[in-house]
């Protein structure tokens, strides 16, 4: 169980807030709490303004044993946070980890990739989904599953894998990450791994940065077969004929 820390408090009287309220209230930023009297009498506390999310923790913090930026929760714990906050996150190997918003260059590639996919996967049985759209990844002999929001999903079994609440619990056949240098070792070892112990039989992974697509294919929870493309190179799909990315022209003109 961690311990809790208590922040720093510093005790003002009102009329000491009003002559120097800019003061107090940098000061409450900083995480430290300030206590405001009224003839000798605590009345009010001044502190720093926090999100859902963390105000979450701070409640539960002598109830539960989790951790979070380096900290663990149970996957029933991160159902309950996810529903409670309008942030969005994911839940990889026991952590919690929160999504940045995308950038331009993420969603340039993003509506690239759904001219493709839409094009190809267009009258089959296959639904393609992008993020955000979660999904719950059940890990060959792991007692938890994992919950990530991939940029792209393709799945043939969405229809028959929906709960009540509208969340899907199948498995995809192929995904796509976009990385970013924030998203790069989580991409590319953490949700790859979860991917290949899942039963997702394709993962690809668009590096804007290097303008590369990384391609793998997975067999009994394994990486069977694997391939790097760039410029005039053509990605094609190992478990879809035809599915075909050449690397340059998606690569091109981004902001």
């Amino acid at each position: 169980m961690s311990k809790v820390k208590y922040r720093e408090s510093l005790v003002i009287s009102v009329t000491e807030l009003k002559q120097n309220l800019g003061k107090y209230l940098d000061y409450a930023a900083r995480q430290n709490d300030v206590v405001i009297t009224k003839n000798g009498r605590k009345v009010a506390r001044l502190t720093a303004y926090v999100t859902d999310l963390e105000q979450y923790f701070t409640m539960k913090e002598k109830a539960l044993d989790y951790q979070y930026g380096g900290r663990k929760v149970s996957y029933g714990e991160f159902i309950e946070i996810a529903e409670k906050s309008t942030l969005r996150m994911e839940f990889i190997n026991g952590e919690i980890y929160l999504l940045e918003p995308p950038s331009v260059r993420h969603q340039q590639l993003l509506a690239r990739l759904y001219l493709v996919l839409d094009k190809y996967f267009r009258d089959t049985d296959c639904h393609v989904l992008f993020a955000p759209f979660e999904v719950h990844f059940f890990k060959k002999d792991s007692k938890e599953p994992d919950v990530m929001q991939p940029d792209v999903v393709v799945a043939r079994d969405l229809k028959d894998n929906m709960t009540e609440k509208g969340r899907y619990m199948g498995t995809p056949t192929l995904i796509m990450e976009i990385v970013s240098p924030s998203t790069r070792t989580k991409d590319m070892i953490d949700k790859l791994n979860t991917y290949a112990l899942s039963g997702v039989e394709e993962y690809w992974i668009v590096d804007p940065t290097q303008k590369k697509i990384l391609l793998y294919s997975f067999k009994d929870s394994e990486i069977d077969k694997f391939g790097v493309y760039a410029g005039r190179e053509v990605a094609s799909s190992f478990v879809f004929p035809g599915l075909n990315l050449e690397a340059e022209p998606l690569f091109a003109d981004l902001l």
